[in-house]
């Protein structure tokens, strides 16, 4: 029939399974024009509510039909529901249903930002709204800060906000004083002489008075279904003619463009959340607090391994990173090495002469005593060649260093450490001045940088002298400890090796050597603390996983207590992916902030461990700290997708219950 609205053809609804269902409605059959003012009176139980809740798409029947302006409702997505709430219905309810941290213009505006209406058209429409409604001066106001009247006021500029075609009032007066529910019902009734269709569901016979149409129900079915003569709606004076057409609706489209409605939406969805983290300061700090430990632990792991790993290597590279040494023996560690004694000076000759040789030099150690005038200290005398400090990338404080011919020629000079400088010239510069080393006394020509060598103490005195002087005049020995080779340029480490192997194993006539780069000691440690830092970085990363149970039950609990919040947002229409965009973005948000804490607190604890340890080797690697601020965004979302699916599928006549 031309003007019907609403069509509920035979519904009924039961709850429950099996014999134990019980049907609340009992066939119900009715249809509603456009336009006009409908009364649903009964007693409490008497199915009323449960009706509203259908007609305004909050609920589904258990059978029938319902049909919105000719649209079957029966098989329509939950998202496709939420347009008809967001689109046709506005909803105004006993309690209000205010969100209670938006001020009265923010509710207001909730149904448009799910409709895509523009940040700017939206404001406008609901100052114009509240101000019509005497609300101009509040719509800055907090629902805490309204009276019951001025509430349901915003309730019924919100139930507008989107064009309002049918508006469904449940018990608008119930909580209302006397004076205030004559002015919602007098709002009510201007509003329908405008051509909305109104409907309200009430117990009280002296509000359905204010209706043309009163139906009566009791027990789940329409006992009657009368037309008060006494008064006009829209539909008999005939101003629902152009109620299809309420310019609030007709403009929707103007005011909405897909990019902004869609970033609108986002940014109400991240403002909730952060609205419902400040306000629950104590919970989303313990919540973080997990997230804080573990992305604090990662980054301090990482850097700790890092720090070893960079100290180790540079003392390697100190070295020099195109070294060979070969040592008597079989292996590091053979007992049988100190009776190996075939490397000798004539193997150092051949071996400079070689292409791949850019220098050589013999090592011939031992600990030994030091002395002058009364101060003695035991030490170690290095025997070497004068390109010994360059493989080692020594430097000079004072003084020079040994020549080639004194380094062969039995010549009693040498070069001292800082350390010893400091012990046996104490207060005096040991440059010119006889140091005696076992028996022998030495001229001190140089005086080294302070330097940390690899596998050295710090603390120990070091001598280096000429091999010939050492060889011959301190351990009267014709052999070498070690021959370190370092490589010529242009030469890879793995061809300089099995030349020198080669060249080794035709003099000796056998294998009775080992030798180690340097570069493969830097590749065994970089693997043996890339392996440690994955190790421990796994355990790190327990306590994030743990963090993230944290968090989302955090989030669990977060869906419980604001249910109610949930059922409003469904019933002015928000679709599932809002609901689910606002919980995700808070989980995200939660462990995002407590990931960039983790990482600002690892920073200020690295500086005060640097600062009273200094020998802790720490090094901060961007890498490690972007990865850590993503995998904590990455708990976020998978641990927050549960209890923001949770919500999302939650349904609005439940959550709207809900205390």
């Amino acid at each position: 029939m031309e003007g019907e609205l609403l069509e509920l053809v035979d519904i009924r609804r039961s709850y429950g399974d099996g014999p134990s269902a019980v049907e609340v409605l009992h066939g119900i059959t009715l249809s509603i024009r456009r336009g006009e003012m409908v009364a649903i009176i009964g007693p409490s139980g008497s199915g009323k509510s449960t009706l509203m809740n259908i007609i305004g798409c909050l609920d589904r029947p258990t059978s029938g039909s319902y049909e919105v302006s000719g649209r079957d409702t029966s098989n329509m997505e939950p998202d496709e529901l939420a347009a008809l709430r967001r689109d046709f219905f506005g909803f105004i309810f006993q309690r209000y249903l205010l969100l209670s941290n938006l001020n009265a213009s923010e509710n207001v505006q909730v149904p448009s930002i799910y409709s895509g209406y523009r940040r700017d058209k939206r404001a406008e429409r609901a100052g114009m709204l509240l101000e019509r409604l005497g609300l101009g001066e509040r719509k800055s106001y907090s629902p805490s800060q309204l009276s019951g009247g001025q509430q349901q006021r915003v309730s019924i500029a919100r139930a507008l906000m989107n064009g309002g075609q049918i508006i469904l009032a449940d018990e608008p007066t119930g909580a209302l004083d006397t004076k205030s529910g004559e002015e919602v019902m007098k709002i009510l009734t201007e509003l329908n002489s405008e051509g909305h269709t109104v409907i309200l569901v009430t117990h009280d016979p002296r509000i359905a008075a204010h209706a043309r149409r009163v139906i009566t129900i009791r027990d789940g079915s329409v006992v009657s279904d009368k037309v008060n003569e006494e008064v006009s709606d829209a539909a008999s004076s005939g101003a629902a003619k152009s109620a299809g057409a309420i310019p609030d609706v007709s403009l929707k489209r103007a005011w909405s463009t897909s990019a902004r409605a869609y970033m609108d939406r986002f940014s109400e969805a991240g403002a909730m959340a952060l609205r419902s983290m400040v306000s629950n300061r104590m919970r989303t700090l313990l919540t973080m607090l997990g997230i804080i430990i573990g992305i604090m632990a990662v980054v301090m792991v990482v850097a700790l391994a890092r720090g070893a790993s960079d100290n180790i290597i540079s003392n390697i590279s100190s070295m020099g990173t195109n070294t060979i040494s070969v040592m008597p023996g079989e292996r590091m560690g053979d007992v049988r090495s100190g009776k190996v004694r075939s490397l000798k000076i004539s193997d150092m000759n051949a071996l400079r002469g070689q292409p791949f040789v850019d220098s050589v030099s013999p090592v011939v150690q031992s600990s030994v005593l030091f002395r002058r005038d009364n101060i003695e200290n035991t030490g170690t005398v290095y025997g070497i060649s004068a390109d010994y400090f360059r493989v080692y990338g020594m430097e000079l404080a004072r003084g020079r260093l040994f020549t080639q011919s004194e380094a062969s020629g039995n010549q009693q000079v040498c070069v001292i450490d800082a350390k010893t400088a400091s012990s046996m010239f104490p207060g005096v510069d040991p440059i010119g001045r006889k140091l005696i080393v076992k028996t022998t006394p030495m001229l001190v020509v140089g005086v080294l940088t302070e330097k940390d060598i690899m596998f050295r103490p710090r603390d120990a005195l070091y001598v280096y002298a000429p091999y010939s002087t050492v060889m011959h005049k301190m351990s009267n020995q014709d052999y070498l400890s070690t021959l370190i080779v370092r490589i010529a340029a242009g030469f890879s480490t793995p061809v300089a090796e099995a030349s020198l192997v080669s060249l080794l194993k035709a003099r000796h006539g056998r294998k009775d050597f080992f030798i180690q780069s340097s570069d493969t000691i830097m590749k065994t440690i970089s693997q043996t603390t890339s392996t440690f830092t994955l190790l421990i970085s796994a355990i790190a990363v327990i306590s994030l996983l743990v963090g993230g149970i944290g968090v989302m039950n955090i989030m669990l609990v977060s869906v419980t207590e604001r249910t109610r919040e949930i059922g409003i947002r469904m019933a002015v229409g928000a679709r599932q992916s809002d609901i689910m965009t606002q919980f995700l973005i808070e989980a995200v948000t939660v462990c995002i902030t407590g990931g960039l804490a983790g990482v600002l607190l690892s920073l200020v604890a690295g500086k005060v461990v640097m600062l009273f340890f200094p020998s802790v080797p720490l090094s901060f690697s961007a890498l490690s700290i972007i990865v850590a601020v993503l995998t904590s965004s990455a708990i976020g979302m998978v641990f927050g997708f549960m209890p923001a699916r949770n919500a999302a599928r939650l349904d609005p006549i439940e959550a709207l219950a809900r205390e």
